[in-house]
């Protein structure tokens, strides 16, 4: 039996059986994490490959200002740094948003199963892969699209993560994240932020309330996103 982890390598590549039951080898005592609790702080010495269970987390960095810039947030399902024990220090810190399952793989753990089961290693450099393309995507969207396009876009690729997690099936689904948290993950202030949402609920597109996000008019808020789910590569997942 998998879980969560498995569950989604497994749509990059066949893990195969040993490598399957490897990984729920390596992933079975996760902790148990308060919401804002950081797992891993800029500066930090690189620890073990953070494997996310359960709950949300979220990649940020802290200006010399004290203003915050989050990088990317993590469902379950997602790993973290696979690769970032070969640097002397973390450059960005990582912190649960909700409650959270969080597991932890040991690095020469890690090494010893990626060099044993290939289809492990394939499917974890696939993963990586669509991170960075998901980071190439909010880079474009920082530095090209208007405030509404730049909303309207993020909230397309949570729900597309968040439905081929199985987190939800309809229109609709759990959001746990603050509006301050959205605008620092979007380059804007809280007020404006506000701002944006309200218009994209006078055009009938969506309405993100506390807590949750309902997609009211997929067509036209893809639309108004410019939205094109490529660099999810959900299309390679199909294929594998």
């Amino acid at each position: 039996m998998g879980n969560r982890f498995t569950d989604k390598l497994q749509r990059f590549h066949d893990l195969g059986d040993d490598g399957a039951a490897a990984l729920v080898a390596a992933t079975s005592r996760p902790r148990k994490f308060a919401p804002k609790r950081d797992l891993i702080r800029e500066g930090d010495r690189p620890g073990p490959v953070f494997v996310m269970l359960d709950g949300w987390a979220v990649r940020y960095k802290i200006l010399p200002n004290g203003l915050r810039q989050v990088l990317a947030y993590l469902m379950p399902g997602d790993c973290c740094d696979l690769h970032v024990g070969l640097l002397a220090e973390m450059d960005h810190s990582i912190q649960t948003i909700t409650r959270a399952d969080v597991a932890t793989i040991d690095r020469i753990e890690m090494d010893v199963i990626l060099d044993h089961h290939r289809g492990v290693a394939k499917a974890m450099y696939l993963a990586q892969l669509v991170d960075e393309g998901t980071m190439r995507a909010w880079i474009t969207s920082m530095g090209r699209r208007s405030s509404i396009e730049r909303v309207a876009h993020l909230m397309c690729e949570l729900y597309i993560r968040a439905r081929a997690i199985g987190l939800t099936t309809e229109m609709s689904f759990e959001l746990p994240l603050s509006q301050l948290l959205l605008a620092d993950s979007l380059g804007m202030t809280p007020v404006h932020l506000n701002r944006v949402l309200r218009e994209l609920r006078r055009t009938g597109a969506m309405t993100l309330k506390r807590g949750s996000l309902l997609i009211e008019q997929p067509d036209l808020l893809v639309q108004i996103a410019g939205f094109d789910e490529n660099y999810l590569h959900r299309r390679l997942r199909r294929a594998a």
